[in-house]
């Protein structure tokens, strides 16, 4: 009677069960799903824009040196500037000099003709030395107004190219900025395309294998229990797990016919053996082993017809267990075959 009961109630319970937990693991799914897209694409854009940004240090570079050519030009400038102010300043001394000579000159012959034959002579020399220094002080002044109007053309130069560097500066964040955005969008809809065909082939997956109680979703990944496929301590594929390769392998090619030829996808096999050590001189380790298995599984799906560059074998060995304890139903979950869809 209590047995009877028992069948009764899981009965009862097995519709809600499974639907909770497909309903979980497809949540589940799809949040680590759109995680590590986010990190590819975080990826991807950093990538894209390096080199973006190793221009951008150039021509920050350029800018700095410009801008110090022009505060040295423009110093320069200044110092002319003032040297030219004093040369004119001693000019104008020179001229007043020269005209209160030139009075003193004529005051000197007309007060005293006769005696003024000696200072009008060393007056005359004075004259003359300071007509020799008014010209020299006068080309002095000549080439100081060359030199600055030299550096008036380099200044406006320079200030001409540190306004087009600093043009080409903004130009080239605003194309960095753009190119961000454009990236993001296209990796957005390039997730959404994934999750879709993703969701589509789990859900296929499911349809096939729902009939079988040791073929799990765990998270984003389809599990083969090891005892399905191989037999204890082989890599070969045994008779069962060839029908459920099958199986698996027309749903894979359909898959391949329906997602575009720009969508970078994978189907990961990876090998899991629980912690006991390999027995025998076939295999050096659960490395081995595990790798084996899920080359077998590629291979397999290989010659069905499965594109072999949407194909990747991994080995974990015994180092990512799915239960932890140590009993024999925990090393028979440990000892798997796990599927995952995911992006190159």
């Amino acid at each position: 009677m209590a047995s009877a009961l028992s069948r009764r109630r899981r009965q009862e319970d097995a519709p809600y069960w499974p639907g909770f937990v497909d309903a979980m693991a497809q949540l589940l799914l799809v949040i680590t799903f759109l995680l590590s897209v986010f990190m590819v694409a975080q990826f991807l854009l950093a990538r894209e824009i390096s080199g973006q940004d190793s221009a951008r240090g150039k021509l920050r570079a350029q800018i700095a040196e410009l801008s110090e050519l022009l505060s040295l030009e423009q110093s320069a400038k200044a110092e002319i500037e003032a040297a030219l102010s004093a040369l004119t300043d001693d000019l104008q001394s020179e001229k007043t000099r020269s005209v209160s000579l030139t009075s003193l000159l004529e005051a000197e012959k007309k007060a005293r003709p006769a005696d003024a034959s000696a200072n009008v002579t060393g007056l005359e020399t004075s004259l003359d030395k300071e007509k020799v220094i008014s010209s020299e002080a006068l080309a002095k002044v000549e080439l100081l107004n060359q030199q600055l109007a030299a550096l008036h053309r380099q200044i406006k130069a320079l200030s001409d190219l540190l306004g087009d560097a600093e043009s080409r500066n903004k130009t080239s964040e605003t194309q960095i900025s753009d190119l961000g955005k454009r990236l993001n969008a296209a990796l957005a809809q390039k997730v959404q395309e994934l999750s879709r065909f993703r969701s589509e082939f789990f859900g296929r997956l499911r349809q096939i294998l729902s009939q079988r109680s040791d073929i799990l979703v765990v998270g984003d990944r389809f599990v083969f229990q090891s005892e399905v496929l191989f037999s204890k301590g082989r890599a070969e594929l045994n008779a069962e797990g060839l029908q459920e390769m099958d199986k698996l392998a027309a749903a894979i090619l359909e898959l391949e016919k329906e997602i575009p030829g720009d969508i970078a996808w994978t189907l990961r096999v990876d090998g899991h053996t629980d912690a006991d050590p390999v027995t025998g001189a076939n295999f050096a380790s659960n490395w081995e082993l595990s790798s084996s298995r899920a080359i077998s599984v590629v291979k397999f799906l290989v010659t069905k017809g499965v594109s072999a560059n949407h194909l990747v074998a991994a080995g974990f060995g015994e180092f990512q267990p799915l239960d932890p304890g140590e009993g024999e139903e925990a090393k028979s979950r440990n000892r798997r075959i796990e599927l995952k869809l995911t992006e190159r």
